[in-house]
């Protein structure tokens, strides 16, 4: 199963971002999301690339959910 996953933007190097969630960082790619987001943005992260932007309270009630649904383990959906 695939799920996609809120992430904050750390940086942005070219056309990948490194983006963190849970104190797990990743590097992911901006290739098919327009416009590009800033360091700062929360995004939704699906198969390694950056698919949508979503505010900072639209995150936090998904993770909440995540964390309802798979406890404690929820980070390792990432």
């Amino acid at each position: 199963m695939c799920l996609a996953v809120p992430m904050k933007v750390i940086e942005i190097d070219g056309n990948q971002a490194k983006v963190e969630m849970g104190g797990t960082m990743r590097t992911v790619g901006l290739d098919i999301i327009d416009p590009l987001p800033k360091v700062g943005d929360y995004v939704i992260v699906h198969a390694g690339f950056v698919i949508n932007i979503i505010d900072e309270a639209e995150a936090q009630v998904i993770l909440q959910d995540f964390q309802q649904m798979f406890g404690d383990d929820y980070e390792a959906l990432i």
